[in-house]
């Protein structure tokens, strides 16, 4: 019985680990949609961020410090998809992948002009990354909590706050919100912004929680699974977080099973088990997008009329 529990805290454990960086994009994720702003960009701010706060971890040896880099850096991103779409009304999906192409190159460049590595950071030590608070082996840093505690805070900002009633009100009917005298950009633009602090979050996890430092793409598809779970999740807290751990589950299960045998088959490809995410996210688009109603106002932009 010791062992099977073992094996049950284990398993949620890596569960909730590798899920951390998915609620916490996803969270962010949840008030840009929310706000009419799709945010296919969420790879690239994650991205930026885990570069910026690996660097900065590196140089000035604060983990802190590093997680406050990465926010910065996911924050300019934001602001940028913000400028974009918000200010000059440009195509929203279209500046999203601009800005994950931005990150995919801006992070090699800078990490080979700085480092001299590949594009990679240099490995972190310890005393520079955030080691796990209670349990060892479980992996349970201070961004792990912040992410569980993320999922009732958004819950209730969005769904209990004069903000949050505001915020579905500009992503369902951003006329009458303009008609009731409150500004529509600038509503937007606090939504963004703090879809760029949670992402910020999950890209400093990534680089000085989970690892220790940066290597090129090692959000490696995650922005787009925390967006798969926004939409699986109906564009809810909760929901979108059952997603994320289904997806944290799984992964976990995947590093597992690594050099299964399966009689008469053989060892079953590491490939494979890798590929398992993604082939859910597929799964679930395919299956869910249809049924789930996404925000009236999401991907419009707003002219003010006059």
């Amino acid at each position: 019985m010791g062992d099977w529990s073992s094996i049950v805290f284990l398993m949620s454990a890596a569960t909730l680990r590798v899920a951390t960086p998915l609620i916490l994009c996803a969270m962010g994720g949840l008030f840009s949609e929310k706000s009419g702003i799709i945010d296919v960009g969420l790879e690239g701010k994650m991205l930026m961020a885990a570069f910026f706060s690996a660097a900065t971890a590196s140089v000035t040896g604060s983990a802190w410090a590093g997680v406050g880099a990465g926010i910065v850096a996911a924050e300019v991103m934001a602001l940028l998809h913000g400028f974009a779409c918000i200010t000059h009304r440009g195509n929203q999906v279209v500046s999203g992948v601009a800005l994950n192409i931005l990150a995919a190159g801006l992070t090699v460049v800078l990490g080979n002009a700085w480092f001299k590595q590949g594009g990679q950071t240099p490995a972190l030590p310890s005393e520079s990354r955030l080691l796990p608070l209670f349990f060892p082996n479980a992996g349970d840093n201070a961004l792990v909590y912040v992410g569980l505690v993320a999922v009732p805070f958004t819950w209730w900002l969005i769904g209990r706050t004069r903000f949050g009633l505001r915020l579905r009100a500009v992503g369902e009917m951003p006329l009458a919100v303009d008609a009731a005298g409150i500004s529509v950009a600038w509503l937007r633009y606090r939504a963004v912004l703090l879809c760029g602090l949670f992402a910020g979050l999950a890209g400093s996890y990534l680089a000085i929680a989970q690892n220790a430092g940066f290597s090129r793409d090692m959000t490696a598809g995650q922005g787009f699974i925390a967006l798969a779970a926004i939409i699986f999740g109906k564009w809810r807290p909760f929901p979108a977080f059952g997603a994320c751990l289904m997806f944290g589950l799984l992964d976990a299960v995947a590093i597992r099973l690594q050099g299964l045998k399966v009689p008469g088959i053989g060892e079953v490809p590491v490939q494979l088990f890798q590929a398992l995410p993604y082939l859910l996210t597929m799964f679930l688009l395919a299956g869910f997008i249809g049924r789930a109603v996404a925000p009236k106002a999401v991907g419009v932009p707003y002219v003010k009329e006059h």
